[in-house]
């Protein structure tokens, strides 16, 4: 490979390596988004499980540590350094495979994740308002947000220990239906209904939440992937240019 070559792939991996940290920042900034918000469904599941709590964590991690492999990456890339450059090469290859096991273990474990979220979103509903703050104000900015009611519907708020001990019709205020003109309603808590017909959202919220990962199952796709393109290239690069650095040094090397 000629000098040009080498000199090319040399800054097209400290691109794709700034590329991967910027990443793991992004990775990292996501799992202290999960962590210090309390305005999202997946605040609620991490106040609400051990198991989900510590993906938090986790992503935190995994992005310190992307960022830790994509500045390796950049030093031995511009330093020409052989070693950085062959554990830059296994370390991205261990992620990609890690990757793919984690998203088959999904796939195959739906089912699980679903009756957790379902058992999960029970607990709150059945509770509310308690001691998880945290989990409600997440509970009821999605019911707002995505126009829902409940998890599978109007009627897991029915268990509710405050709506079956009043002596007056109330529905939670977050689901509250906005076709429905009703002066000065709450975004928490709970409304005074005139009946027992509430003016709530029917749909659950598990339903929209599907409809909502179905629509942009196209972006999340494609994040997916270009961020597996990326990687594999990066390993491309990673052992060309590896591969050119040990071919100049033995070319140095004196013949007797």
């Amino acid at each position: 490979m000629g000098k040009g070559c080498i000199a090319a792939t040399k800054y097209f991996l400290f691109l794709f390596n700034l590329i991967f940290f910027i990443f793991g920042a992004t990775i990292m900034g996501f799992g202290l988004w999960i962590l210090l918000d309390n305005q999202n469904l997946i605040a609620l599941l991490e106040d609400s499980s051990m198991v989900l709590k510590v993906v938090s964590y986790i992503l935190i991690g995994v992005g310190s540590f992307s960022m830790l492999l994509g500045f390796l990456g950049c030093l031995g890339a511009i330093y020409e350094i052989r070693c950085l450059l062959g554990l830059y090469f296994t370390c991205l290859l261990l992620i990609l495979l890690a990757q793919v096991a984690v998203a088959i273990l999904i796939y195959f474990q739906r089912d699980l994740l679903r009756k957790e979220a379902n058992k999960i979103v029970s607990q709150v509903v059945v509770n509310y308002p308690g001691q998880n703050k945290t989990a409600e104000q997440a509970w009821d900015y999605l019911q707002r947000t995505m126009q829902c009611c409940g998890w599978n519907g109007r009627q897991d708020w029915f268990g509710n220990q405050r709506i079956r001990n009043s002596s007056v019709e109330l529905y939670p205020c977050s689901c509250h239906n906005s076709s429905h003109p009703v002066p000065n309603v709450a975004d928490s808590g709970f409304c005074q209904a005139s009946s027992n017909d509430w003016p709530i959202y029917e749909t659950g919220c598990m339903e929209n939440v599907g409809s909502w990962l179905f629509t942009n199952y196209g972006i999340i796709l494609g994040i997916c992937l270009g961020v597996a393109v990326i990687e594999v290239l990066g390993m491309i690069l990673s052992m060309g240019l590896c591969k050119s650095v040990h071919q100049e040094d033995y070319t140095k090397v004196p013949k007797y």
